[in-house]
């Protein structure tokens, strides 16, 4: 009782403390001044990542740390390291608190933390390991940083890290030897001289390190693959007033009288633009996105990125579609039909009604993280069915488009998951022309004063093409889906964009869109084109829509992102195939016949855009051979990681052939390996002189038994350790070859390497037998 007391006495731990032996302390400044460097570098990474400065502070604190921490190194801190401890405690619980109160992603928030802690650990670096640990939590920064990164303002960083990073482990290593340390210039001490770093040697390995990364990057595969189910989210958005989902707010149109640019429409006229004095589109919005829309507005917009998408696939980010024909434009004819979907108050995820399709899907993942302010609708690829979303609720209208209670703010993030169906042409040619009553009830209207006018062209047409083809191996437009491609392409090929908007023809009141486009204009501005197919294909009793979205944008290999602009923005055609859903058909010219789908991957995409490069500069038959040849190579590699990983989704026998078929690669691959690597060293030996041969032949065989010589070992060190491993016989002679060796090497006396080679011989059938 008496001893169990003791322990609970301050005294006691007191001297326990004093007397516990000294601490072994990193002097060197330069490696300390290098450390401090790499965890800056990771802090301001994770900053410049999230686009924020929410770490800013930990920059100076970290400086002012890392300086108490080397003028105390020889003490013992007690004090502060309680402080410390306390300050843990309650980094700790403030992440705790922000994690229970927000279900945000969480990666922020770690780093949060992580940034925390090594400011205070900053303050007690005494010893080289607490340096490593230190060291460490710069890479981890970094890492969060480079999953964060949506813009290459990360790549300078990456590199400033790698070139802070190569001498810090250099002065590593040399601490761990216990060898003299490095500084940038040659300094003369009291005691010794400290010798200068090899900034040539540092420059070649950065040199050598970067070719190498940037060639592994080149050729890696970019799989597509969201393996975890939690997804970024923006923090939480309170909603004030009723949502009633019939709202859109596009700050792109205006009310008569109002140039402030925050206009909403709700589907009344006086909302849309189209009328009183404006003329022209919004420089920065696009016109389509609202309940109504005027295509007759002239003008054009200023290019500016509006957001990133990070998806598992290539697509067209659909925003909205229209399914009444105005004469000038379109609508949403059932606007007051909006459903509002309220999600868990646990849980950002909303589940979507899915359609009912038999055909072939494929879940996509899609992550947006908005540049700029958007109307309330949510880009999304076709056919979503969860979103993880801020907002307490949102809605969806007839036409699937997705709308939230609030604009798309700069910032916002969230993320949608679609079930995307494969595009099959032989499946879809074969689907029925029996539509369903709510489909011909609202996807067949056109005006009845220009109906039978462009039902008569759109017949005549197709009668020339299948006139054209008797006798021909093509066979006859007699399916709804190779109608519709003809009819795309017949537009794309006899009509005609303007080259600018104040080129483009002007419609007088009573005019009708359509019937000035083919009779009269013989062709429009961009999204006319899908205006006039929709309506050709009514005409002729093929259900039919406006889309309007977002292209996918352009690739951004070295992000894994979509960089989306507001001049990315058009409207195309979706045609309804019974049981397979809604596809789309793109009849302006220079766009696709048919827009990206899930099928177009980007595995190569680097590699891809490398090849493009050289191409530029060869000669066109060079280009067209090689292109095949690399063509067929990618295919087959992109098809075989496809049916590879394809193995794990298809039960448990699928699972177990997957990991045979990975460990038997694995086998032959190391076994490969290995015979490479015994050849290679035998083309070195092959190399060199009879004596250093001999001699590395020897250290070869005594390092295959456990015993390999140390970088700082000279030769008669290392052979008489090895005295101590091996019988007399054998030691007499590693220790002949081993004097002859250093003889040669540094005396250039000749050795008799034939008695030498002789002994050895001697030596290595003796081991065998």
């Amino acid at each position: 009782m008496d001893r169990f007391s003791g322990y609970l006495r301050v005294e006691y731990w007191r001297q326990k403390i004093q007397n516990s032996s000294p601490i072994e302390v990193e002097d060197s400044i330069t490696l300390r001044v290098l450390v401090s460097a790499l965890v800056i570098i990771g802090i301001v990474a994770t900053d410049v990542a999230a686009e924020a400065t929410f770490s800013f502070w930990a920059v100076p604190l970290s400086m002012v740390g890392g300086i108490w921490s080397y003028y105390r190194r020889n003490h013992k801190n007690v004090a502060a390291k309680f402080c410390i401890a306390i300050g843990m405690l309650l980094a700790l619980g403030g992440f705790f608190g922000r994690l229970i109160g927000e279900l945000n992603d969480t990666r922020l928030l770690l780093a949060e933390l992580l940034i925390q802690l090594q400011v205070l650990h900053s303050f007690d670096m005494p010893r080289r390991k607490d340096l490593g640990y230190s060291i460490v939590i710069g890479l981890i920064l970094l890492g969060v940083a480079a999953t964060l990164s949506q813009t290459l303002a990360f790549a300078p960083v990456l590199l400033l890290f790698l070139a802070f990073a190569l001498p810090t482990l250099a002065l590593d290593y040399r601490s761990r030897l216990g060898l003299e340390p490095l500084a940038f210039k040659k300094q003369q001490s009291q005691k010794k001289d400290i010798k200068a770093f090899n900034l040539k040697f540092i420059f070649v390995n950065f040199s050598i390190i970067l070719a190498i990364g940037l060639a592994i990057f080149a050729v890696l595969p970019r799989v597509p693959g969201y393996g975890l189910r939690t997804f970024p989210v923006s923090s939480p958005i309170d909603v004030k007033g009723d949502f009633t989902g019939r709202k859109i707010v596009n700050p792109g149109y205006v009310r008569s009288g109002n140039n402030n640019g925050q206009g909403s429409s709700n589907g009344d006229e006086n909302s849309t633009g189209a009328t009183g004095d404006r003329q022209e589109v919004d420089d920065n919005f696009y016109y389509g996105f609202n309940t109504k829309i005027d295509q007759t507005l002239r003008g054009e917009m200023k290019p500016k990125v509006v957001m990133r998408v990070r998806s598992q696939a290539e697509g067209f980010w659909r925003v909205l579609a229209f399914d009444r024909y105005t004469g000038n434009g379109w609508e949403i004819s059932r606007n007051d039909q909006v459903k509002r979907l309220k999600r868990s108050p646990f849980s950002y995820q909303t589940f979507l009604e899915r359609p009912l399709i038999i055909g072939k899907t494929k879940e996509v993942v899609q992550t947006y993280t908005l540049v700029s302010e958007l109307p309330n609708l949510i880009p999304a690829m076709s056919y979503p069915k969860e979103i993880y979303f801020p907002t307490p609720m949102i809605a969806v209208d007839t036409e699937g488009g997705l709308r939230a209670p609030v604009g798309l703010s700069k910032g916002l993030t969230y993320t949608v998951l679609s079930e995307v169906p494969y595009r099959d042409r032989t499946l879809l040619s074969k689907a029925p022309d029996k539509y369903p009553n709510n489909i011909k009830n609202y996807y067949l209207q056109v005006p009845a004063n220009i109906s039978d006018k462009v039902k008569q062209l759109t017949e005549k047409i197709l009668a020339d093409y299948n006139r054209q083809r008797v006798g021909k191996t093509e066979k006859n437009l007699s399916s709804p889906y190779e109608t519709a491609l003809y009819l795309a392409q017949y537009l794309k090929q006899n009509y005609i964009v303007p080259k600018n908007f104040i080129e483009a023809p002007i419609l007088n009141d009573d005019d009708d869109l359509v019937e000035a486009f083919l009779f009269k204009n013989k062709g429009g501005l961009p999204d006319q084109f899908s205006t006039v197919l929709t309506v050709m294909l009514r005409s002729i009793g093929i259900p039919a829509r406006l889309v309007a979205g977002f292209s996918p944008g352009d690739f951004n290999p070295f992000t894994g992102m979509y960089v989306v602009r507001n001049t990315d923005a058009y409207a195309m055609t979706e045609v309804y195939f019974p049981k397979y859903g809604w596809f789309a058909f793109d009849p302006i010219p220079s766009h696709p016949l048919i827009p990206p789908s899930i099928e177009e991957i980007q595995t190569f995409s680097v590699l891809r855009q490398f090849w493009n490069w050289i191409a530029g500069w060869l000669p066109s038959p060079v280009t067209g051979f090689l292109n095949g040849i690399f063509g067929n190579v990618l295919s087959a590699v992109t098809r075989f990681i496809s049916w590879f990983f394809s193995l794990f989704s298809q039960g448990i026998f699928g699972i177990v052939s997957g990991l045979t078929l990975l460990t038997s690669v694995s086998l032959f691959c190391w076994l490969g390996w290995d015979k490479w690597k015994k050849w290679r060293y035998r083309q070195f030996l092959g190399k060199l002189q009879p004596m250093e041969r001999l001699y590395r032949q020897m250290l070869q065989w005594n390092a295959q038994k456990g015993l390999t010589k140390h970088p700082a070992q000279t030769p008669l060190e290392y052979a008489r350790v090895l005295n101590e491993h091996n019988s007399v016989t054998t030691a007499e002679v590693i220790e002949e070859i081993s004097q002859a060796y250093v003889s040669w090497r540094y005396g250039k006396n000749p050795p008799d390497i034939s008695s030498l080679r002789q002994k050895w011989q001697q030596i290595r059938n003796t081991a065998k037998n």
